[in-house]
Protein backbone atom coordinates (compact mmCIF):
# COMPACT_ATOMS: atom_id res chain seq x y z
CA UNK A 1 0.00 0.00 0.00
CA UNK A 2 1.20 3.54 -0.70
CA UNK A 3 2.42 4.51 2.65
CA UNK A 4 5.06 5.54 4.54
CA UNK A 5 7.99 3.90 2.15
CA UNK A 6 9.15 4.98 -1.34
CA UNK A 7 7.87 2.26 -2.84
CA UNK A 8 4.77 1.90 -5.23
CA UNK A 9 6.00 4.87 -7.73
CA UNK A 10 3.78 5.19 -10.67
CA UNK A 11 4.37 2.37 -13.60
CA UNK A 12 6.77 4.02 -15.96
CA UNK A 13 5.69 3.91 -20.09
CA UNK A 14 8.25 2.75 -22.85
CA UNK A 15 9.94 5.89 -23.05
CA UNK A 16 10.92 5.70 -18.84
CA UNK A 17 8.19 8.42 -17.83
CA UNK A 18 5.63 8.22 -15.16
CA UNK A 19 2.58 7.28 -16.30
CA UNK A 20 -0.30 8.10 -13.71
CA UNK A 21 -2.27 5.58 -11.59
CA UNK A 22 -5.70 6.86 -10.39
CA UNK A 23 -9.50 6.91 -10.21
CA UNK A 24 -11.08 6.70 -13.90
CA UNK A 25 -14.32 6.86 -12.60
CA UNK A 26 -16.65 7.00 -9.49
CA UNK A 27 -20.58 6.35 -9.25
CA UNK A 28 -22.40 5.83 -5.79
CA UNK A 29 -26.06 4.52 -4.70
CA UNK A 30 -27.83 5.20 -1.53
CA UNK A 31 -31.28 3.89 -1.09
CA UNK A 32 -34.72 4.91 -1.92
CA UNK A 33 -36.05 6.04 1.51
CA UNK A 34 -35.26 8.68 3.80
CA UNK A 35 -36.12 10.07 7.27
CA UNK A 36 -36.29 13.97 7.69
CA UNK A 37 -33.92 14.37 10.96
CA UNK A 38 -36.51 17.45 11.92
CA UNK A 39 -39.13 14.56 12.15
CA UNK A 40 -37.13 12.77 14.29
CA UNK A 41 -35.78 15.50 16.66
CA UNK A 42 -39.75 15.85 17.37
CA UNK A 43 -40.44 12.28 18.01
CA UNK A 44 -37.68 12.50 20.47
CA UNK A 45 -38.21 15.63 22.23
CA UNK A 46 -34.98 16.93 21.06
CA UNK A 47 -34.54 20.55 19.37
CA UNK A 48 -33.97 20.48 15.62
CA UNK A 49 -30.98 23.08 15.93
CA UNK A 50 -29.08 19.94 17.73
CA UNK A 51 -29.22 17.88 14.25
CA UNK A 52 -29.16 20.22 12.31
CA UNK A 53 -26.05 22.40 13.87
CA UNK A 54 -24.80 20.60 16.35
CA UNK A 55 -24.44 16.93 13.73
CA UNK A 56 -24.67 18.86 10.92
CA UNK A 57 -27.06 16.42 9.26
CA UNK A 58 -30.53 17.01 7.33
CA UNK A 59 -31.70 13.43 6.42
CA UNK A 60 -30.82 10.15 6.86
CA UNK A 61 -30.93 6.92 3.80
CA UNK A 62 -33.36 4.40 5.50
CA UNK A 63 -32.41 1.02 3.48
CA UNK A 64 -34.98 -1.45 3.09
CA UNK A 65 -33.99 -5.33 3.68
CA UNK A 66 -33.76 -5.94 -0.03
CA UNK A 67 -30.87 -3.22 -0.42
CA UNK A 68 -28.27 -4.54 1.53
CA UNK A 69 -24.40 -4.30 0.98
CA UNK A 70 -24.21 -6.38 -2.38
CA UNK A 71 -26.92 -4.75 -3.73
CA UNK A 72 -26.13 -1.26 -2.98
CA UNK A 73 -22.63 -1.68 -4.38
CA UNK A 74 -23.60 -3.51 -7.53
CA UNK A 75 -26.07 -0.82 -8.39
CA UNK A 76 -22.85 1.97 -7.33
CA UNK A 77 -21.27 0.18 -9.82
CA UNK A 78 -23.45 -0.36 -12.36
CA UNK A 79 -23.53 3.24 -12.56
CA UNK A 80 -19.82 3.78 -14.00
CA UNK A 81 -19.50 0.64 -16.26
CA UNK A 82 -21.35 1.80 -19.39
CA UNK A 83 -18.40 1.80 -21.46
CA UNK A 84 -15.56 -0.11 -19.67
CA UNK A 85 -13.67 -3.23 -21.08
CA UNK A 86 -14.81 -5.44 -17.94
CA UNK A 87 -12.53 -7.79 -18.94
CA UNK A 88 -9.74 -5.88 -17.90
CA UNK A 89 -10.80 -6.15 -14.26
CA UNK A 90 -8.15 -8.16 -12.45
CA UNK A 91 -9.05 -6.83 -9.04
CA UNK A 92 -12.43 -6.48 -7.24
CA UNK A 93 -12.34 -5.18 -4.12
CA UNK A 94 -15.80 -4.84 -1.54
CA UNK A 95 -14.61 -2.68 1.59
CA UNK A 96 -17.29 -3.16 4.77
CA UNK A 97 -17.94 -3.13 8.27
CA UNK A 98 -21.45 -4.44 7.49
CA UNK A 99 -20.31 -8.09 6.39
CA UNK A 100 -23.17 -10.30 5.29
CA UNK A 101 -20.69 -13.64 5.79
CA UNK A 102 -18.28 -14.40 8.23
CA UNK A 103 -16.28 -16.68 5.16
CA UNK A 104 -17.61 -15.87 1.74
CA UNK A 105 -16.27 -12.58 0.50
CA UNK A 106 -19.11 -10.06 -0.45
CA UNK A 107 -17.37 -8.97 -3.63
CA UNK A 108 -18.05 -12.56 -4.96
CA UNK A 109 -21.87 -12.00 -5.27
CA UNK A 110 -20.97 -8.76 -6.87
CA UNK A 111 -19.02 -10.04 -9.19
CA UNK A 112 -21.66 -12.82 -10.29
CA UNK A 113 -24.29 -9.99 -9.79
CA UNK A 114 -22.75 -7.68 -12.44
CA UNK A 115 -21.60 -10.52 -14.67
CA UNK A 116 -18.38 -9.39 -14.47
CA UNK A 117 -15.86 -12.55 -16.14
CA UNK A 118 -14.02 -14.83 -13.70
CA UNK A 119 -10.49 -14.02 -14.19
CA UNK A 120 -9.60 -11.65 -11.49
CA UNK A 121 -9.48 -11.54 -7.85
CA UNK A 122 -12.55 -10.84 -5.71
CA UNK A 123 -11.87 -10.32 -2.10
CA UNK A 124 -13.51 -8.35 1.08
CA UNK A 125 -11.52 -5.61 3.13
CA UNK A 126 -12.40 -4.75 6.47
CA UNK A 127 -11.39 -2.21 8.53
CA UNK A 128 -14.30 0.20 10.24
CA UNK A 129 -14.44 3.09 8.15
CA UNK A 130 -11.01 2.94 6.61
CA UNK A 131 -11.44 0.19 4.37
CA UNK A 132 -12.87 2.18 1.54
CA UNK A 133 -8.90 3.87 1.68
CA UNK A 134 -7.29 0.43 1.80
CA UNK A 135 -8.68 -0.87 -1.13
CA UNK A 136 -8.44 1.76 -2.95
CA UNK A 137 -4.73 1.74 -2.15
CA UNK A 138 -4.25 -2.02 -3.04
CA UNK A 139 -5.86 -1.28 -6.20
CA UNK A 140 -3.93 1.63 -7.03
CA UNK A 141 -0.64 -1.08 -6.25
CA UNK A 142 -2.20 -3.78 -8.39
CA UNK A 143 -2.70 -1.39 -11.78
CA UNK A 144 1.34 -0.42 -11.02
CA UNK A 145 2.27 -3.85 -11.25
CA UNK A 146 -0.27 -5.10 -13.56
CA UNK A 147 -0.52 -2.46 -16.24
CA UNK A 148 -3.00 -3.54 -18.41
CA UNK A 149 -5.36 -4.17 -16.00
CA UNK A 150 -8.01 -2.20 -13.93
CA UNK A 151 -9.10 -2.72 -10.42
CA UNK A 152 -12.96 -1.71 -9.41
CA UNK A 153 -13.08 -0.57 -5.68
CA UNK A 154 -16.45 -0.72 -3.64
CA UNK A 155 -17.20 0.91 -0.07
CA UNK A 156 -20.41 0.03 1.07
CA UNK A 157 -21.95 0.33 4.50
CA UNK A 158 -25.44 0.20 6.57
CA UNK A 159 -24.55 2.54 9.59
CA UNK A 160 -26.91 1.20 12.07
CA UNK A 161 -27.02 1.90 16.20
CA UNK A 162 -30.63 1.24 17.18
CA UNK A 163 -33.89 2.86 17.78
CA UNK A 164 -33.65 6.13 20.18
CA UNK A 165 -29.91 5.30 20.96
CA UNK A 166 -27.32 7.82 21.17
CA UNK A 167 -26.32 6.75 17.62
CA UNK A 168 -29.69 6.95 15.77
CA UNK A 169 -28.97 10.37 14.31
CA UNK A 170 -26.03 9.01 12.68
CA UNK A 171 -27.31 6.46 10.82
CA UNK A 172 -27.05 6.07 7.05
CA UNK A 173 -26.77 3.88 4.51
CA UNK A 174 -24.94 3.96 0.66
CA UNK A 175 -22.10 2.48 -1.95
CA UNK A 176 -19.40 4.38 -3.50
CA UNK A 177 -17.91 2.20 -6.47
CA UNK A 178 -14.20 3.40 -8.25
CA UNK A 179 -13.02 2.66 -11.09
CA UNK A 180 -8.60 2.68 -10.74
CA UNK A 181 -6.35 2.52 -13.90
CA UNK A 182 -3.84 3.69 -15.75
CA UNK A 183 -3.66 7.47 -17.17
CA UNK A 184 -7.17 8.08 -15.15
CA UNK A 185 -9.63 10.65 -16.18
CA UNK A 186 -10.77 12.17 -12.98
CA UNK A 187 -7.99 11.98 -10.43
CA UNK A 188 -4.28 11.16 -10.19
CA UNK A 189 -3.49 9.48 -6.74
CA UNK A 190 -0.22 10.80 -5.44
CA UNK A 191 2.01 7.46 -4.62
CA UNK A 192 3.77 8.45 -1.32
CA UNK A 193 0.77 9.31 1.68
CA UNK A 194 1.22 9.13 5.71
CA UNK A 195 -0.62 6.31 7.28
CA UNK A 196 -0.90 5.73 11.23
CA UNK A 197 -2.45 2.21 12.78
CA UNK A 198 -2.77 1.97 16.81
CA UNK A 199 -5.18 -0.80 18.61
CA UNK A 200 -7.84 1.66 20.72
CA UNK A 201 -11.47 0.54 21.64
CA UNK A 202 -13.21 3.99 20.44
CA UNK A 203 -16.00 1.70 18.37
CA UNK A 204 -16.57 -1.97 17.46
CA UNK A 205 -18.95 -4.27 16.82
CA UNK A 206 -18.59 -7.72 18.10
CA UNK A 207 -19.99 -11.01 15.74
CA UNK A 208 -22.92 -11.58 17.91
CA UNK A 209 -24.43 -7.78 17.72
CA UNK A 210 -26.39 -6.16 14.65
CA UNK A 211 -25.77 -3.14 15.86
CA UNK A 212 -22.07 -1.18 16.72
CA UNK A 213 -21.26 0.49 20.13
CA UNK A 214 -19.35 2.97 20.32
CA UNK A 215 -17.40 5.73 22.65
CA UNK A 216 -18.50 8.55 21.14
CA UNK A 217 -16.41 11.59 22.60
CA UNK A 218 -13.22 9.12 22.79
CA UNK A 219 -13.42 8.08 19.29
CA UNK A 220 -13.61 12.04 18.32
CA UNK A 221 -10.80 12.41 20.38
CA UNK A 222 -8.83 9.47 18.67
CA UNK A 223 -10.17 11.07 15.47
CA UNK A 224 -8.60 14.48 15.79
CA UNK A 225 -5.34 13.47 17.44
CA UNK A 226 -4.79 10.92 14.39
CA UNK A 227 -5.86 14.45 12.52
CA UNK A 228 -3.11 16.25 14.29
CA UNK A 229 -0.60 13.77 14.61
CA UNK A 230 -0.75 12.80 10.48
CA UNK A 231 -0.67 16.41 9.27
CA UNK A 232 2.19 17.22 11.65
CA UNK A 233 3.81 14.10 9.74
CA UNK A 234 3.11 14.96 6.15
CA UNK A 235 3.92 18.40 6.37
CA UNK A 236 7.58 17.35 7.78
CA UNK A 237 7.73 15.21 5.01
CA UNK A 238 6.80 17.99 2.71
CA UNK A 239 3.53 16.35 1.50
CA UNK A 240 0.92 19.06 2.03
CA UNK A 241 2.36 21.93 0.28
CA UNK A 242 -0.90 24.23 1.38
CA UNK A 243 -0.47 26.77 -1.06
CA UNK A 244 -1.58 24.54 -3.79
CA UNK A 245 -4.06 22.21 -1.72
CA UNK A 246 -7.12 23.27 -3.66
CA UNK A 247 -9.56 20.88 -0.96
CA UNK A 248 -8.85 19.13 2.32
CA UNK A 249 -11.30 16.58 2.64
CA UNK A 250 -12.38 14.23 5.99
CA UNK A 251 -13.91 11.22 6.49
CA UNK A 252 -17.49 12.02 8.06
CA UNK A 253 -19.05 10.05 10.14
CA UNK A 254 -21.13 13.38 10.88
CA UNK A 255 -20.76 16.32 8.57
CA UNK A 256 -19.96 18.03 12.01
CA UNK A 257 -16.92 15.80 12.71
CA UNK A 258 -15.52 16.51 9.78
CA UNK A 259 -15.80 20.37 10.22
CA UNK A 260 -13.76 19.75 13.75
CA UNK A 261 -11.13 18.42 11.50
CA UNK A 262 -10.68 21.09 9.22
CA UNK A 263 -10.85 23.98 12.52
CA UNK A 264 -8.49 21.77 14.33
CA UNK A 265 -5.68 22.37 11.52
CA UNK A 266 -6.94 26.29 11.68
CA UNK A 267 -4.21 27.92 13.64
CA UNK A 268 -1.25 26.02 11.58
CA UNK A 269 -2.68 27.56 8.42
CA UNK A 270 -2.26 30.57 6.51
CA UNK A 271 -5.65 32.40 6.65
CA UNK A 272 -6.56 32.43 2.94
CA UNK A 273 -5.87 28.78 2.80
CA UNK A 274 -8.21 28.19 5.07
CA UNK A 275 -10.92 30.38 3.98
CA UNK A 276 -10.31 28.00 0.58
CA UNK A 277 -10.51 24.80 2.54
CA UNK A 278 -13.44 26.12 4.65
CA UNK A 279 -15.17 26.65 1.44
CA UNK A 280 -14.59 23.86 -0.85
CA UNK A 281 -15.98 21.43 2.93
CA UNK A 282 -19.06 23.44 2.42
CA UNK A 283 -19.56 21.26 -1.24
CA UNK A 284 -17.85 18.45 0.21
CA UNK A 285 -20.68 17.51 2.31
CA UNK A 286 -23.83 18.66 0.58
CA UNK A 287 -24.70 14.75 -0.32
CA UNK A 288 -23.34 13.34 2.87
CA UNK A 289 -25.86 15.72 4.87
CA UNK A 290 -28.46 14.06 3.40
CA UNK A 291 -27.55 10.36 3.08
CA UNK A 292 -25.95 10.13 6.23
CA UNK A 293 -23.30 8.19 7.49
CA UNK A 294 -21.88 5.31 4.85
CA UNK A 295 -19.03 4.06 6.63
CA UNK A 296 -16.42 3.27 4.39
CA UNK A 297 -17.83 5.53 1.46
CA UNK A 298 -18.46 8.56 3.52
CA UNK A 299 -14.90 9.93 2.31
CA UNK A 300 -15.10 8.89 -1.13
CA UNK A 301 -19.00 10.44 -1.19
CA UNK A 302 -17.72 14.04 0.09
CA UNK A 303 -15.32 13.55 -3.17
CA UNK A 304 -18.16 13.28 -5.28
CA UNK A 305 -20.12 15.57 -3.85
CA UNK A 306 -17.19 18.22 -3.80
CA UNK A 307 -16.82 17.69 -7.60
CA UNK A 308 -20.29 18.10 -8.34
CA UNK A 309 -20.98 21.20 -6.23
CA UNK A 310 -17.97 23.11 -6.71
CA UNK A 311 -17.80 24.66 -10.12
CA UNK A 312 -14.50 26.47 -9.61
CA UNK A 313 -12.54 23.38 -9.52
CA UNK A 314 -9.87 22.93 -12.15
CA UNK A 315 -7.49 20.10 -14.07
CA UNK A 316 -4.22 20.45 -11.73
CA UNK A 317 -6.33 21.23 -8.83
CA UNK A 318 -4.64 19.03 -5.74
CA UNK A 319 -6.85 17.70 -3.04
CA UNK A 320 -6.06 16.16 -0.05
CA UNK A 321 -7.90 13.18 1.70
CA UNK A 322 -7.65 12.17 5.43
CA UNK A 323 -9.20 8.48 5.77
CA UNK A 324 -10.25 7.55 9.37
CA UNK A 325 -11.25 3.88 10.45
CA UNK A 326 -12.08 3.93 14.36
CA UNK A 327 -10.02 1.01 15.94
CA UNK A 328 -7.62 3.02 14.90
CA UNK A 329 -6.30 3.11 11.45
CA UNK A 330 -5.88 6.55 9.43
CA UNK A 331 -4.44 8.39 6.49
CA UNK A 332 -3.35 10.92 4.50
CA UNK A 333 -3.00 11.36 0.78
CA UNK A 334 -3.26 13.28 -2.20
CA UNK A 335 -4.83 13.39 -5.64
CA UNK A 336 -4.80 15.60 -8.80
CA UNK A 337 -7.81 16.45 -10.81
CA UNK A 338 -7.18 15.23 -14.19
CA UNK A 339 -7.75 17.16 -17.82
CA UNK A 340 -11.94 16.49 -18.51
CA UNK A 341 -12.22 15.21 -15.14
CA UNK A 342 -16.01 16.65 -15.50
CA UNK A 343 -16.90 14.25 -18.19
CA UNK A 344 -16.94 11.17 -16.49
CA UNK A 345 -19.14 12.88 -13.66
CA UNK A 346 -22.97 12.77 -13.29
CA UNK A 347 -23.59 15.10 -11.19
CA UNK A 348 -27.49 15.02 -13.13
CA UNK A 349 -27.82 11.19 -12.02
CA UNK A 350 -26.41 12.42 -8.94
CA UNK A 351 -29.39 14.88 -8.18
CA UNK A 352 -32.23 11.99 -9.76
CA UNK A 353 -31.25 9.76 -7.58
CA UNK A 354 -31.01 12.34 -4.33
CA UNK A 355 -34.32 13.28 -5.81
CA UNK A 356 -36.39 11.03 -6.40
CA UNK A 357 -36.27 9.37 -2.47
CA UNK A 358 -39.48 9.04 -0.06
CA UNK A 359 -39.79 10.87 3.09
CA UNK A 360 -40.58 8.62 5.43
CA UNK A 361 -42.71 9.20 8.17
CA UNK A 362 -41.58 8.30 11.47
CA UNK A 363 -44.15 5.55 11.77
CA UNK A 364 -42.33 4.06 8.58
CA UNK A 365 -39.01 4.48 9.37
CA UNK A 366 -39.44 2.24 12.89
CA UNK A 367 -41.15 -0.53 10.95
CA UNK A 368 -38.21 -0.59 8.12
CA UNK A 369 -35.32 -0.75 10.76
CA UNK A 370 -37.27 -3.09 13.06
CA UNK A 371 -37.67 -5.87 10.09
CA UNK A 372 -34.98 -8.39 10.14
CA UNK A 373 -33.78 -11.40 7.70
CA UNK A 374 -34.32 -15.04 9.35
CA UNK A 375 -31.85 -16.91 10.50
CA UNK A 376 -33.11 -20.28 10.60
CA UNK A 377 -32.80 -21.50 7.47
CA UNK A 378 -36.46 -20.80 6.31
CA UNK A 379 -37.57 -19.16 3.34
CA UNK A 380 -37.91 -15.57 3.00
CA UNK A 381 -39.51 -13.47 0.42
CA UNK A 382 -38.31 -9.82 0.21
CA UNK A 383 -40.33 -7.05 -1.34
CA UNK A 384 -39.23 -4.56 -3.68
CA UNK A 385 -38.33 -1.41 -1.61
CA UNK A 386 -36.50 0.34 -4.68
CA UNK A 387 -38.33 0.14 -7.62
CA UNK A 388 -35.83 1.77 -10.02
CA UNK A 389 -32.46 0.15 -8.42
CA UNK A 390 -30.97 -2.55 -11.07
CA UNK A 391 -30.20 -5.08 -8.78
CA UNK A 392 -31.74 -6.31 -5.28
CA UNK A 393 -32.07 -9.54 -2.70
CA UNK A 394 -34.89 -11.35 -3.67
CA UNK A 395 -35.01 -13.76 -0.79
CA UNK A 396 -33.28 -16.18 1.70
CA UNK A 397 -33.16 -19.75 1.26
CA UNK A 398 -31.62 -22.46 3.44
CA UNK A 399 -28.96 -19.86 4.60
CA UNK A 400 -28.22 -18.32 1.49
CA UNK A 401 -28.87 -14.89 -0.45
CA UNK A 402 -30.60 -15.03 -3.82
CA UNK A 403 -30.20 -11.73 -5.61
CA UNK A 404 -31.80 -10.33 -9.22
Amino acid sequence: MGGDSDNGMDVMNETGAQVPVGIDRMAWYTPNHFLDLDDLARARDVDPDKYRTGIGQRRMAVPTLDQDIVAMGANAAQRLLDGVDTRRIGLLIMATESGIDQSKASALFVQEILGLGHDMRAIEIKEACYGGTAGLQIAADYVRVHPGRTALVIAADIARYGLRSGGEVTQGAGAVAMLVARSPRLMRLEPESVCRSMSVGDFWRPNYATEAMAKGKYSEQVYLRMVDDIWHASKGRGLTREEGLAALLFHIPFTKMGRKGLRSLETQLDPDVYARLTRRFEAAIVYGRDVGNIYTGSLYLSLISLLANDPTLGEGNRIGLFSYGSGAVAELFFGVLQPGFRSVLDAEGDRVLLEGRQRLSLEGYETIFSRSLVTDGSTQVLEQGDPHAPHRLVRLERHERVYR
